[in-house]
């Protein structure tokens, strides 16, 4: 079967297991084993901390029901650009890939590759350039994994998330084994707030730490029975980052004092030197730990962020390039190569990946224009989703909410970066939108 661009079809080859996979893989990443220590320290207290985690995941099941429902109305790949698109708006679907593209795929790839040189670093010293270069060769083995079998890229996914997961459960075992009431019945820092203020605070310094699960959306269009499969894999995937965070935070709350988890820099580390069965060994348990878990994630990204520019691309509103189908492997080649080759060419400038974190203040408001686009869609005649959101103004009202509250605390790390990136999105955005539209107009009227 061929699309409206002459290239063929991807076809539905991936089921629950590896939909679950994607969705978690990409959520649990390395910044977990920081940011404990960041929402301890927003929180002020033990209990709040961990509290903090279970109302972080609470709160983010409204989001994948919006995106279940979605998700099973338009059962095809590119997640927010079809949303958004239509729910009758192409140029801001456009401008929501155009800003996705350019400021977060093929950045998330070398960041992560380099985030992997870093751990081998700690392990056995290398220099920068050795990193880039081990990370350059991980990044094409990931590639031509994905390029030649959804499926096994589909299997591989499922195994490395189930092997990230493991040390999780290792060091959540041993934690409440060596567990200490004592140090959960901590007094309060002193200069947090207290209450409500305190939990609002940590659950927004939780926020970070939970998103990525819609990330299996862009390949809902290869998700076998996609109305039963999408909705599963979006809420489950909920419900195990949330027990596997709440469990870390409170064996990491239960095993180290809480004044020393607040000022440690490396509180995954250091709270596993509590427990005897680490020990000295605590750094390179972290070490090994994070490639590994950052390995799911890179492999995740490689594998579902192309089909984004794919979607693009076949309603012609992208390079046409990144339409096409491998006729052997049918995956889409292209697309996953330039991505790639984007994320290795990033990761000899880090500068300027640092830079394009500006952009993240746009990701995220494309984010509430893709929940509130179900205000829209559900006004369309020919919106029929398999599976529907239950309280759906509620659910969707605290999808933006949850939302709004990255958003705020985005726009307070970097306001005055996070409007020119807007600006910088709009300016080139707008007429490279109107330039493939009014191309595609001509081939219509042709």
């Amino acid at each position: 079967m061929e699309n409206s661009s002459g290239s063929k079809e991807l076809k539905r080859k991936l089921g629950f297991w590896a939909a679950l996979a994607i969705a978690v893989g990409t959520t649990v990443g390395s910044g977990i084993f920081s940011s404990v220590g960041a929402v301890a320290q927003a929180s002020g207290s033990p209990l709040m901390t961990i509290l903090a985690f279970v109302v972080g995941g609470l709160i983010i099941i409204p989001q994948m029901c919006v995106y279940a429902e979605l998700s099973t109305a338009y059962p095809v790949d590119g997640a927010d650009y079809i949303y958004i698109k239509n729910a009758g708006s192409r140029p801001l679907a456009f401008l929501s890939g155009w800003a996705t593209f350019w400021a977060n795929d093929p950045v998330s790839l070398s960041i992560m590759a380099l985030a992997i040189s870093n751990y081998i670093n700690f392990l056995v010293p290398i220099s920068p350039l050795t990193g880039r270069l081990i990370g350059t060769v991980i990044i094409i083995l990931f590639m031509l994994l994905h390029i030649r079998s959804v499926e096994g890229g589909g299997a591989f996914q499922t195994i490395i998330t189930a092997a990230k997961i493991i040390p999780f459960v290792i060091v959540i075992g041993a934690g409440l084994f060596y567990l200490k009431s004592s140090n959960l019945t901590n007094p309060p820092l002193l200069a947090t707030p207290s209450g409500w203020g305190a939990l609002l605070a940590g659950v927004s310094a939780t926020s970070w730490s939970y998103t990525g699960m819609a990330a299996v959306t862009y390949m809902t269009g290869e998700i076998k029975d996609p109305g039963k499969t999408m909705p599963r894999a979006l809420i489950w995937s909920c419900i195990i980052v949330m027990l596997l965070y709440t469990g870390l935070a409170l064996a990491m709350t239960g095993i180290m004092p809480f004044n020393e988890l607040v000022a440690s820099t490396a509180p995954m580390a250091d709270a596993l030197t509590y427990i005897p069965v680490f020990g000295k060994i605590a750094g390179i348990f972290v070490a090994i730990t994070g490639i590994i878990v950052i390995l799911g994630s890179l492999s995740s990204c490689i594998m579902y962020q192309p089909r984004l520019e794919y979607a693009m691309a076949k309603d012609g509103l992208f390079f046409k390039i990144f339409a096409h189908v491998n006729e052997k492997y049918e995956t889409p080649d292209w697309s996953i190569i330039i991505q790639c080759a984007l994320g290795i060419i990033l990761m000899f400038m880090s500068n300027l990946v640092d830079l394009l974190g500006y952009f993240t203040l746009v990701l995220l408001l494309k984010n509430i224009m893709t929940y509130a686009s179900i205000f829209w869609n559900r006004r369309r005649p020919d919106y029929n989703p398999i599976w529907r959101t239950p309280a759906w103004v509620l659910m969707t009202i605290l999808a933006i909410g949850s939302c709004m509250i990255l958003v705020w605390s985005t726009f307070l790390w970097a306001p005055t970066q996070g409007l020119i990136a807007a600006l910088v999105v709009v300016a080139t955005g707008l007429p490279a939108y109107y330039y493939w539209n009014s191309r595609q107009s001509k081939n219509q009227s042709h």
